[in-house]
């Protein structure tokens, strides 16, 4: 499964081991999964099969919402197949899917994948051709009230509607493995897969929040500056941004960022360079961060002032073309100097 990923980095500002209590070590896990890379730091006193655990929770995620994979749910759902029987894993995102599209007013919206497609951000091969009669005609299958979850069965009001859970499957990710560790009693861990986080606890070598980096949207392609950190605690954190995501289309060399609008079918490009979400879970944090970037600056900023259990910063371009910042109150809080 290949996820876009966010510009994020992590500081992990720790000893390779350290220890708070004397049996306590702090230990780490890294690899690949999803189409991208993953490192997760925890403190445990026994090395639990941690392993283990990510090559089940990697592989439940891929068979039921990969579409990479021909075999998963959701590809035979893609396909028409009716007789699915989707697992827990699905049925979750989905209602949490349906919590952000209503919240969001549509901007998030997991049935562009039509559209993904077609501008060639998804697992078929594209940007293929791109007009306005074209997008009419997909967007007709476009619309999260057009799917219903009866029990273990999903519904569709039309064979054609193509789902893609890929702007929060990454996320939910990262909750199971964060239930795992909890599971497992681990009260101080920091997990990162393709540059979205979950942190509980603290950073025992330093007795304090763990520390994480926001990419600097101006830098050019391979150069990496940081335009703010903060620390993170008992949160999850995720980014997206348009700046370094786009395809271009070889035939008319026209570039299409990888931010589709629900509500016109257009890949558009917001007066938002980038946006980092604070919430509860990774996967809410992840779908905020896709809203929020088609539905650009002064809607997202609307929508966090409605929403107690979301903090963001935003990094936007004003119609003179300057670059400002905006943090909520609760995300400003955790900022740190550089």
């Amino acid at each position: 499964m290949t996820f876009l990923r966010p510009a994020v980095r992590l500081l992990l500002l720790c000893a390779l081991i350290v220890s708070c209590s004397q049996a306590d070590k702090e230990r780490s896990a890294f690899g690949e999964a999803l189409g991208t890379t993953y490192s997760i730091s925890y403190y445990s006193e026994e090395d639990i099969p941690l392993e283990k655990a990510l090559d089940s929770i990697f592989e439940r995620v891929n068979q039921s919402m990969s579409t990479y994979r021909e075999s998963s749910d959701i590809s035979r759902i893609n396909r028409g197949d009716s007789l699915v029987v989707v697992d827990t894993l699905f049925q979750n995102v989905f209602k949490l899917s349906k919590k952000v599209w209503r919240k969001s007013n549509g901007y998030f919206d997991p049935t562009v994948g039509d559209l993904v497609n077609q501008y060639g951000f998804g697992p078929e091969n594209g940007p293929k051709e791109i007009d306005s009669m074209t997008i009419d005609s997909l967007m007709q299958f476009v619309g999260f009230d057009k799917l219903q979850l009866k029990g273990d069965r999903l519904i569709k009001e039309t064979p054609q509607i193509y789902l893609d859970f890929n702007a929060i499957a990454k996320g939910y990710t990262i909750d199971l493995i964060g239930h795992f560790l909890n599971s497992k009693g681990v009260d101080d861990y920091l997990i990162e897969l393709g540059g979205e986080l979950l942190a509980k606890g603290v950073n025992r070598e330093r007795e304090s929040y763990w520390t994480v980096g926001i990419d600097d949207p101006t830098q050019e392609e391979g150069q990496r500056e940081l335009t703010a950190t903060i620390g993170l605690q008992n949160k999850a954190m995720a980014t997206s941004g348009n700046y370094r995501k786009h395809r271009t289309d070889p035939e008319t060399g026209a570039q299409y960022v990888h931010t589709i609008n629900p509500l016109t079918g257009f890949a558009q490009k917001s007066d938002l360079l980038s946006v980092t979400v604070l919430a509860e879970n990774c996967a809410l944090a992840d779908a905020y961060a896709t809203a929020f970037m088609a539905m650009g600056f002064d809607l997202s900023k609307m929508v966090l002032s409605q929403e107690d259990n979301l903090d963001a910063f935003l990094i936007y371009s004003t119609l003179g073309g300057e670059m400002k910042e905006y943090a909520t109150p609760g995300f400003d809080e955790l900022m740190k100097d550089l």
